[in-house]
């Protein structure tokens, strides 16, 4: 599990930033029905947000996430990953992941996403022009790829997400899918991760190089895998940085975006 069940985002609130939230009910082309977390920004700079949780799914902390991107600018809706297995809802505390991992399919979650993308691009999730994904643990490994999933995406950031080897949902691995990839990419890890070696970083880096994909991969020296969390105070200032870092990256590939 990325977090805590108690966990939260290390983004300070910013009073009226965002204009309105809710919970949600998307439809992907193949009839899949998916709960998701949508949040509206009080002043739209024209980007968007599709928000990848951990295997958890749907769970409160992206939902926040989600409300922090809207109060810089950023129109955002966070997916849950398991509507074809385990039907509507939030994912709480008592909800079992590991028995709904195995049955995702990258043909699904590329449903879901493409659902979620076509949201933001309506008039009701924002219009946005310049579309982004931000993805974490699970989410993280789904988020570089969707550069392969012709979204049109204006850029993907990943939190320590596993970019290499093989996977228990059978999504495949992206430092192998590196010639397909059609945008840029930030990736982001912890150099104390006990499960995602520094090596592993290295290596997606060294296959989105020769792939010839814009990307800027950082390594946080000493952080472990879930460092971005309220709850670590010790990573309190590494948390900052890598909000900064997400931050910076939208403003690049997207003009005017997040400048709030």
């Amino acid at each position: 599990m990325c977090f805590d069940l108690d966990s939260r985002p290390p983004i300070s609130p910013i009073e009226g930033g965002a204009a309105d939230s809710a919970e949600m009910v998307l439809q992907a082309a193949d009839g899949n029905r998916y709960t998701a977390f949508s949040a509206r920004a009080a002043k739209p700079t024209g980007a968007g947000m599709i928000v990848l949780p951990d295997v958890r799914g749907l769970h409160i902390y992206y939902e926040d996430l989600a409300l922090r991107f809207a109060e810089i600018g950023v129109d955002a809706v966070a997916i849950d990953y398991f509507g074809r297995t385990a039907g509507l809802g939030r994912r709480g505390p008592d909800f079992d992941n590991s028995e709904h991992i195995p049955q995702t399919t990258i043909d699904g979650l590329t449903a879901d996403i493409t659902a979620a993308a076509q949201y933001l691009r309506s008039p009701e999730g924002g219009s946005v022009e310049k579309l982004f994904t931000v993805g974490f643990c699970f989410g993280g490994r789904l988020s570089f790829l969707t550069p392969t999933m012709a979204l049109g995406l204006a850029g993907s950031i990943g939190f320590y997400g596993w970019p290499v080897g093989p996977h228990r949902s059978g999504m495949p691995a992206p430092a192998e899918a590196a010639a397909q990839m059609k945008n840029p990419i930030l990736a982001m890890f912890g150099g104390a991760d006990q499960g995602i070696p520094t090596s592993a970083a290295h290596d997606f880096e060294r296959a989105l190089e020769n792939a010839g994909v814009e990307h800027r991969v950082v390594i946080y020296p000493g952080a472990p895998h879930s460092f971005f969390d309220r709850k670590a105070d010790e990573f309190a200032k590494t948390s900052a940085e890598a909000w900064a870092e997400v931050r910076r990256f939208i403003e690049a590939h997207s003009s005017g975006a997040a400048t709030a």
